[in-house]
């Protein structure tokens, strides 16, 4: 799919859902954008400046619609992104491009066999993928899931992604943002359990993770390949979860910086952020008798 020209103006009035609102905050600071995310009833939280790794104790779960917490959020962090709770309101298909594959070839099959039609809106991400913006079905949920392979992520219920006017630095040092490039016609919900069986239809069934603690070693290893499954925008969720599940049964931290951290990292996660889940996991978590000190750098 070639997305459209670049937009040029704003959109006005709230008829025109996701897609107004994303031309509306072009060129406003991260703070009022934020307020009107919250103000059309979107949940956001935010995230480290020129990052994704959230900067509130729980991340995805503590993002909100109230404009007083959200101001309040963005007085103390006026630089920080915003990030947008997706799977109640509104819906993505992240599509990657990177030097290790690109979801185009995928997107392309998609858009042949009618999965991706109807889009609100679609943002250019900093890494020249894209963010296609769906509306969602009242009363049906459908869960974030990454298909790495086909290099094309859904972010539902679950997931969040990073919007406009949000920034981040690149692989190559470049401060890039998320930029509003085409708006949609004849907007509907995308099918994403058909969009993923089309992508990969022959994966098995994997268990879901179980909210009951993983305990001996293959319970933590099962762990550990559960966070490395996780797609962007899940994984710093999955790692602190996963990490509080190993605080609490008493393991040292070393030990989660060995196996979540490695599986963190093949899931994609900067080692900063892999260091700074973990500790803050073992601090909600963990006793202070729990928690060995944490290694300034994780070997591979």
């Amino acid at each position: 799919m070639e997305p459209e020209p670049p937009v040029t103006g704003r959109p006005g009035g709230a008829e025109l859902g996701m897609a107004g609102l994303l031309a509306a905050v072009d060129g406003s600071s991260a703070g009022d954008a934020a307020l009107a995310y919250a103000e059309a009833d979107l949940a956001v939280f935010p995230c480290v400046a020129d990052g994704k790794r959230p900067l509130t104790r729980h991340g995805l779960l503590d993002a909100t619609c109230d404009r007083g917490q959200v101001a309040r959020w963005w007085r103390r962090w006026p630089d920080a992104n915003v990030g947008l709770a997706t799977g109640a309101k509104v819906e993505v298909v992240d599509v990657d491009h990177r030097p290790a594959g690109s979801g185009f070839v995928a997107l392309e099959r998609a858009r042949t066999a009618g999965l991706t039609d109807g889009w609100a809106a679609v943002v250019r991400t900093p890494s020249r993928g894209l963010h296609l913006y769906y509306p969602t079905t009242p009363g049906r949920t459908q869960r974030s899931w990454a298909e790495p392979g086909a290099h094309v992520d859904f972010r539902g219920t679950g997931g969040y992604v990073l919007v406009p006017p949000s920034r981040v630095v690149t692989t190559d040092g470049e401060r890039c943002g998320y930029e509003l490039i085409a708006l949609g016609r004849d907007t509907r919900p995308v099918d994403a359990a058909a969009l993923r069986r089309l992508l990969h239809p022959h994966e098995p069934p994997r268990p879901a993770a179980s909210r009951t603690p993983a305990r001996g070693v293959d319970g933590q290893q099962r762990l550990a390949a559960w966070v490395a499954s996780r797609g962007e925008g899940n994984r710093n969720h999955a790692l602190f979860w996963a990490a509080c599940r190993y605080a609490e049964q008493h393991l040292p931290e070393d030990q989660a910086h060995r196996l979540l951290g490695t599986a963190a990292r093949q899931a994609g996660l900067p080692e900063r952020e892999v260091v700074a889940t973990i500790r803050s996991a073992y601090r909600t978590a963990g006793p202070p008798a729990a928690s060995g000190p944490a290694p300034t750098a994780v070997g591979r």
